[in-house]
């Protein structure tokens, strides 16, 4: 079976991961000027990592297939919705990119909701993104280092996504056009309390607020932030799921985490509490930043 093509408008925010330059795709994949060429996968992604490669792995397959599970329930579709209201406030995106975007659930209903829009996933693992080249009709998958020089164009994208993933403040800045806005979705204090203590999971950083601004505030500037609370009522198996998709995966014992969930109720009440953060480049330059009014 044939792919579909690649969206023409996301090809355009890309670059190169060896030279910078655009890329334009063909038959094979994608192509730039200087003869840099990247195939894409029968899976429906391309791969535009850095010559040298990267050490980040990114999410296992089983962390990801319980990611699809858990998202394709429906669990987190108020922590989407969420999102989506902040990232289609005011004029209408028309290129959303998705840093660490995992299976591409989470961008598809933004684009569920901005039929003028286009997408792209960056995400370090090689199996989020072949779920995610599959995730919506006007979205592409891209297999990228977070950590490094993204592999998209310079004041290319209208609005960044970051749910859940680690921020580079440096790179957004980069690829955002004027007034575009990066949209960030981070766990509250009280997120998953439920089963934090008895499954013991990590529970969230009280600094995590402050580390977020300290990362991002040498580049950008916060506009707005926006709490969304809500309490799911799960079953064992969305337990474990939900417990398998993210960093707490890698410091349970598959056997331990079996008996703690058996000994919770069912359902399990959990809480979904989250922040959803607005933040922009400041307009002015950086003499005269300091002299900017505060309110």
């Amino acid at each position: 079976m044939s792919l579909p093509p690649l969206p023409p408008a996301a090809v355009a925010a890309l670059a190169c991961p060896v030279c910078g330059r655009p890329v334009h795709a063909d038959p094979a994949g994608l192509r730039c000027p200087a003869g840099h060429a990247f195939d894409r996968a029968r899976q429906g992604h391309v791969t535009l990592l850095p010559p040298d490669g990267t050490p980040h792995a990114g999410d296992s397959a089983a962390m990801v297939a319980d990611r699809a599970e858990f998202l394709a329930a429906g669990h987190y579709a108020g922590v989407t919705a969420a999102l989506a209201d902040t990232a289609l406030a005011g004029t209408p995106p028309e290129t959303v990119l998705d840093v660490g975007g995992g299976t591409g659930a989470h961008l598809a209903g933004v684009l569920d909701r901005a039929p003028g829009a286009v997408g792209v996933v960056l995400d370090a693992s090689r199996y989020a993104a072949r779920r995610a080249a599959r995730a919506h009709p006007r979205a592409m998958a891209v297999v990228a280092d977070s950590w490094a020089r993204w592999p998209v164009l310079d004041s290319s994208v209208d609005r960044v996504l970051v749910v859940f993933a680690p921020r580079n403040g440096a790179e957004t800045a980069r690829v955002l056009r004027p007034e575009g806005r990066l949209v960030v979705v981070t766990p509250a204090a009280d997120h998953l309390a439920e089963l934090v203590g008895p499954l013991g999971l990590l529970s969230v950083d009280p600094a995590k607020a402050e580390r977020l601004t300290a990362s991002l505030a040498p580049h950008l500037r916060p506009v707005a932030s926006a709490a969304h609370r809500e309490e799911l009522r799960l079953d064992h198996a969305a337990v474990r799921t939900l417990v398998g998709m993210g960093p707490h995966a890698r410091h349970l014992a598959a056997g331990e985490l079996t008996a703690r969930i058996a000994a919770l109720p069912e359902p399990v009440r959990v809480t979904v509490a989250v922040d959803v953060g607005t933040w922009q480049e400041d307009p002015l330059p950086p003499d005269r930043a300091e002299l900017a009014p505060t309110t």
